[in-house]
């Protein structure tokens, strides 16, 4: 027997060995079925007769070698090895949720291979009168018998219970159809008229195809990014080479993917949580065949198999969506860029507010920058406007400036964008009496009122009930919405406007399947309609009759303890405001807030996101947070807040023996209590990343032995986006 090292889903910093049978054709990156304790997981092979292995007669055999061939092909292994190490999580778990759900349960990856159907010896000698008594039978008979016909084919004429009583009687037979690689083009798709500027974009990109080159891509809403993307890959896909574009959102997929597909005569296929378990796998094997050309995916898609990556492309690489928040914390964009690195194939970034530690590494020169500072059909950028609500007669949460250029673009027949980052019909409800609010018993947080599913729903921790007919406080029965969420925008404009179509994006309208893309064909309808949506709507769209953005709170955003806060809401703002004048009328952009002399607000509207971004990252310069620091953050939480605190006054008290660390906390959480724990977080800051990641590693194999270690969840998060 030989010993195999295998990395299993357990939340273990190691590996464990068993022995298995040298005949069998194990491999590194092959799936195996083992014992562990009095359960049997699916592991991953990770190394074959290691030399530091336990004694043979202590190990358990393999119960199953699940695989002939790997399902991990040795550089994505490289790449997971490498993303565990940097994230400091357990090898196993990582290599785990690199596999769809069917192959991580431990199917069988030959049951989901495309297959044909042909007749046997027997069913071709069978003569034509002998399944007679079963017309559906010979109808099929008949069928093969003039040639074989692939699954998908027959299924579309023939019902598989048919199918099967011909397989049991052994009249046919079942084969595997070997993927075949997609067909070249013969040549380069034509596509728009370029400009100057991505003309040159598209140059850098095609002379960077065959070595690892990263480019970031920054260029206004509007001018013309996805046709820089489009033509770049034009010329690779003749080269028969694969194309990886990551979106940040599933919502940005369908328009993506229609335009990918309007363009290119090859198979383009999607990746996204919303996919069922047997179409993510049915991607994963094209992907790995070659079979698809290109995969338009969310973050996870960086983890397919691909036969011949040539080009990854990062669409919207600013977004927070990029970065995992729990379980493996990975960052997308990073990973992407080590996965270009180990393919030697380039990497583009693109962005209209490109993040503050990509436009740092662009100045500096490690990415070659390609800019484009004009709209690509011409059109104005669209013009800001703040409206100070401190001087307004307010209508439902709208001011009367604004209503009236409301009614003036409608008149003209344009639609009218709201923005509001707030679903629900408001905040919390309260009593009229005395004040009360309505609160989550588990989190440090209001419930927000639902009105028409008639429920008051926590959106930290998902906990829901039915809305009280008193107050828990008084016991009045005046309770009033606070404050104001999109459901009840909706409400409201639709008083004020009875004759306009509404259209509301928020993750509420669109839980149904197939509902985001019926609203967007809506919105793409022409004609006067008011749009209103949460963050849905901030990027990636392209609305060309949208004259008018109206964001409708923008207060909310500009006082936190959030060093990135600043960053966040000037991406955010300059997003929603490329919705505008996209087409051939101008665009308007009306801010409304209460405070109208804010430096940020000021910067953003007199100087544009380019340069806040420079003076951002000069104050982050003097203040010494990332990206000219590295940053990682111990989160602990539990039922009782001084376990916590414990935890991470012992960690930080060990964090100071090494003097290259800077450290902040413990302090509480910002929400300082969720789903029913409390929680705590310690920063740690370091000029050297390699200084930080010994210190993380040698922190890590000390705080695995306390005690009080046991008494509460921790997690590390490697470069968060996220301090909440």
């Amino acid at each position: 027997m030989t010993v195999v090292r295998v990395a299993l889903p357990v939340p273990l910093r190691q590996h464990f060995d068993y022995l298995i049978d040298p005949a069998l054709p194990a491999q590194v990156g092959c799936r195996v079925r083992v014992p562990f304790g009095s359960r049997q997981l699916v592991g991953i092979i990770w190394q074959l007769a290691p030399a530091d292995g336990f004694a043979v007669d202590k190990l358990k055999p393999v119960l199953a070698l699940l695989d002939s061939r790997p399902v991990l092909p040795e550089l994505l292994c490289r790449l997971l090895s490498f993303a565990a190490d940097y994230y400091h999580h357990p090898l196993g778990e990582v290599l785990i949720s690199a596999l769809p759900a069917l192959l991580r349960e431990g199917r069988n990856l030959d049951d989901y291979q495309p297959k044909a159907y042909a007749l046997t010896t027997q069913g071709q000698q069978l003569s034509a009168d002998a399944l007679k008594r079963s017309a559906k039978q010979h109808a099929l008979w008949q069928a093969l018998h003039k040639h074989p016909l692939s699954e998908s084919v027959l299924l579309q004429q023939h019902r598989r219970p048919t199918l099967k009583q011909l397989l049991d009687k052994q009249l046919v037979a079942e084969h595997i159809v070997p993927a075949t690689p997609f067909a070249a083009p013969p040549k380069p798709v034509t596509g728009l008229k370029l400009t100057s500027a991505q003309a040159l974009a598209v140059s850098a990109v095609t002379q960077a195809f065959g070595r690892f080159e990263r480019l970031l891509l920054e260029g206004v809403t509007g001018s013309g990014k996805t046709e820089v993307y489009l033509q770049s890959i034009a010329s690779l896909l003749c080269q028969q080479q694969q194309v990886l574009v990551i979106v940040p959102e599933i919502g940005l997929t369908p328009q993506t993917l229609a335009r990918f597909q309007a363009r290119f005569d090859v198979p383009v296929l999607c990746w996204h949580s919303a996919l069922s378990d047997s179409e993510r796998l049915h991607c994963w094997l094209q992907a790995s065949s070659g079979a698809a050309a290109i995969i338009v995916g969310t973050r996870s898609a960086l983890f397919l198999p691909f036969w011949r990556l040539g080009l990854i492309i990062i669409d919207e690489e600013h977004d927070q969506s990029l970065k995992q928040q729990d379980g493996f914390r990975y960052h997308a964009r990073d990973l992407a860029i080590k996965r270009a690195a180990l393919q030697h194939c380039p990497i583009l970034l693109g962005s209209a507010t490109p993040s503050l530690e990509s436009l740092h590494n662009a100045l500096n020169k490690r990415f070659i920058h390609l800019p484009l500072p004009d709209r690509a059909a011409g059109q104005a950028l669209p013009r800001f406007e703040l409206v100070n609500l401190k001087q307004q007669v307010l209508q439902y949460g709208l001011a009367s400036q604004t209503l009236a250029t409301v009614k003036q673009q409608l008149a003209l027949g344009h639609q009218v964008m709201l923005f509001l980052n707030r679903r629900g019909f408001a905040p919390a409800l309260s009593c009229q009496e005395c004040g009360w609010l309505t609160e989550c018993q588990r989190c440090s947080a209001f419930t927000t009122y639902h009105k028409q599913s008639r429920q008051l729903v926590c959106h930290h921790c998902g906990a829901s009930k039915a809305i009280p007919r008193q107050c828990g406080s008084c016991g009045s029965t005046q309770l009033k919405p606070l404050g104001q969420g999109t459901e009840q925008l909706e409400e409201n404009l639709q008083q004020l406007f009875p004759d306009i179509a509404i259209t509301r994006l928020d993750r509420d309208s669109t839980r149904r399947k197939g509902a985001l893309h019926q609203a967007l064909d809506e919105i793409h309808q022409h004609g006067a309609r008011l749009i209103v949506g949460t963050q849905m709507l901030a990027k990636g769209h392209h609305f060309p009759n949208v004259s008018l953005v109206v964001i409708v709170d923008v207060d909310g955003a500009l006082y936190s303890s959030d060093f990135r806060a600043p960053e966040q809401l000037a991406q955010l703002i300059t997003q929603v405001a490329g919705r505008a004048g996209r087409g051939s009328s101008g665009g308007t952009v009306l801010l409304q807030t209460h405070y109208p002399e804010h430096a940020l607000l000021q910067d953003i509207i007199q100087n544009g996101y380019a340069a806040f971004a420079r003076s951002a990252l000069h104050e982050r310069a003097q203040t010494c947070l990332p990206p000219y620091q590295q940053l990682a953050l111990f989160s602990a939480q539990a039922h009782q807040s001084q376990h916590c605190q414990q935890w991470l006054q012992q960690l930080a008290e060990c964090a100071r023996q090494f003097p290259a660390l800077q450290l902040l906390g413990p302090i509480p959480a910002p929400m300082e209590r969720r789903a029913g724990y409390y929680r705590w977080q310690l920063q740690l800051y370091c000029t050297s990343r390699g200084a930080m990641h010994q210190a993380l590693t040698l922190l890590l194999a000390e705080l695995a032995s306390w005690p009080l270690s046991r008494k509460i969840k921790w997690q590390l998060d490697v470069d968060p986006t996220d301090l909440s």
